[in-house]
């Protein structure tokens, strides 16, 4: 480890946590309907859209209709992007000539998108035509990222109102968080990497010559616009096979570092437009410092783990930290933060292959996606998942003084505690049956490049950034199989949608409650206390599910490599 890495870490921090009340005003403009200075330029299209689509905004709905438009809009999306990706070989925008996508691949890939997952068992350069990545992959990071952030305003509706049956419109919300908020910072990033040397052209490949004198053929595409939105919207799925690690996606440390603070910025922001939203800016806080402590834990893990290195190496006098599947134009601080920060936040972009890692420094990518979205987690996803755990530790301290739990005003009672435990346990039900299924199957076992513990790490891994619609993966599975494209699809939509439905019924059922003021017996749940609670309540459920599971992946993995065993 060294100083500059600590440096880096440490302004990244700092700017994000500055960054937290200036993106969080913005996002409570969005969550009130109130106009914003975009409004001159952008309220007509939004007010056309309306008419067109016959859309009232001033409508609002109860959280069974919320629920029901939000998965049609869905529905409708993923069958459209399949459409697309399987007539991809007639369609115009095809420069390469490529063909078709194949029936299971297309149905994982418009599950993926669709989910906010972007899970890719191909590789992009060499599968999708510049139609199908603008048509029917950049399309779904906008509508999937608006589409969380709005399910969040739902759950911030449902503790801040008082005795009424609605949540919101689920259109309007779409509508305006993508207008006023991903579009517009999206068109000044796209700018930015354009800038950058990121490419952007509806072109397909180049003819160049090397300075050895050989021919090489370069792709080119809309690079930089896809760039953009993968990040700010936790989507993840990049143009080419090796996303953020390809100089064309990520050609300088400048870009390395605005990608990681567009993966966390509107997630940061959330956190504090909850506080805002519920009356009390310190529940925002509160909430943003059991994230953060949560975030910089694991990233002094994963930092100290690849430093160290390898001590098998060390042994045969290779020294220095763990440099393999890295790139040298980053390297071991800057690649371990992105690990950090696209598993907090649920992205799955990645600027170093997570494959070759050592075990510890896989183990907390791994981890951060199997505690369910909750330190920073995927836009708008991050903070209703985290909210869910909330739930849970204010019951817990409910019982600790002997009263009903209450959360911001909101008495949390036993159907809420119910659809809370029923949303987090999807996550475990799904990602540990799905890998102990692979894991002894002949399809499943086809998978693994790496054998023993390693190669249990690589299915465990794909199906928990899978349910955990986090999209990155240990690169050595090979994954473009009917098996793992079919089972890695229904684990992302579990995932996404079994998780949100029930999300939203607490929405809607905290809405009807009434106010219910602090008193001298309720738990304080602004202070240290409470956020000592809060993580340790994720730690516990996360560590008591998972460990059995880690301790035969990276953790056994970790102790044969010091025996001087590798996989």
């Amino acid at each position: 480890m060294t100083l500059q890495g600590w440096f880096l870490i440490i302004a990244f921090t700092g700017i994000l946590l500055a960054l937290a009340k200036p993106v969080g005003l913005w996002l409570f403009a969005l969550y009130e309907g109130r106009r914003t200075p975009l409004h001159l330029l952008l309220g007509p299209v939004e007010r056309g859209f309306y008419r067109l689509s016959g859309i009232d905004p001033a409508q609002e709905q109860g959280w069974r209709r919320y629920a029901m438009h939000m998965l049609l809009f869905n529905a409708v999306l993923m069958a459209f992007t399949y459409a697309v990706l399987r007539l991809q070989g007639i369609l115009p925008g095809n420069p390469q000539h490529l063909a078709g996508v194949g029936e299971h691949l297309s149905f994982n890939t418009a599950i993926s998108f669709t989910a906010n997952t972007n899970w890719q068992s191909y590789g992009g350069e060499s599968t999708m035509s510049n139609l199908s990545q603008m048509l029917g992959l950049t399309i779904h990071n906008f509508l999937s990222s608006a589409t969380g952030i709005a399910l969040a305003f739902a759950l911030f509706r449902g503790f801040a109102r008082r005795e009424t049956k609605t949540v919101g419109n689920f259109w309007a919300d779409v509508t305006r968080i993508t207008l006023y908020l991903l579009l517009p910072l999206c068109v000044a990033l796209t700018l930015f990497y354009i800038a950058s040397g990121v490419p952007q052209t509806l072109g397909g490949v180049v003819d160049v010559q090397t300075l050895e004198g050989a021919r090489q053929s370069i792709l080119l595409g809309p690079v930089a616009s896809q760039e953009a939105i993968k990040m700010l919207g936790t989507n993840g799925g990049g143009f080419f096979n090796a996303n953020s690690s390809h100089p064309f996606e990520n050609p300088t440390a400048l870009t390395n570092f605005i990608q990681m603070l567009s993966i966390f910025v509107i997630g940061v922001g959330l956190t504090w437009t909850f506080g805002k939203a519920v009356g009390n800016p310190r529940q925002g806080w509160a909430i943003l410092a059991a994230m953060m402590i949560l975030f910089l834990a694991g990233t002094t893990v994963t930092y100290w783990a690849e430093a160290v290195g390898n001590p098998v190496l060390h042994q045969i006098g290779v020294a220095g930290g763990n440099m393999e599947g890295k790139e040298v134009r980053f390297g071991i601080a800057a690649s371990a933060l992105f690990s950090v920060v696209t598993t907090a936040a649920s992205c799955g972009a990645v600027n170093a292959m997570h494959d070759s890692f050592t075990a510890l420094g896989g183990l907390i990518p791994l981890f951060n996606m199997q505690l369910g979205e909750v330190v920073i987690g995927g836009v708008g996803a991050g903070i209703y998942g985290f909210l869910l755990f909330a739930i849970l530790a204010v019951f817990v301290a409910g019982l600790m003084v002997g009263r009903t739990p209450e959360y911001v005003g909101k008495k949390i009672e036993a159907r809420e505690v119910k659809l809370a435990v029923l949303a987090i346990a999807v996550l475990p039900l799904m990602i540990l049956g799905l890998t102990a299924l692979s894991s002894v199957l002949e399809q499943g076992l086809a998978g693994p490049l790496n054998k023993g513990p390693h190669g249990f790490s690589e299915i465990l891994y794909a199906f928990t950034s899978a349910v955990a619609n986090n999209g990155s993966a240990f690169a050595g599975l090979t994954a473009n199989t009917p098996w793992y494209n079919g089972l890695l699809g229904v684990a992302m939509w579990v995932g996404r949608f079994f998780v949100i439905v029930p999300m939203l019924a607490i929405a809607g059922s905290l809405a009807a409650k009434k106010y219910t003021p602090e008193s001298a017996g309720s738990f304080p749940t602004t202070g240290g206390l409470w956020v000592g609670l809060l993580v340790g309540i994720i730690l516990v459920l996360g560590g008591l599910t998972f460990l059995p599971s880690l301790a035969l992946g990276p953790i056994a993995d970790h102790l044969a490599m010091i025996r001087g065993q590798l996989f």
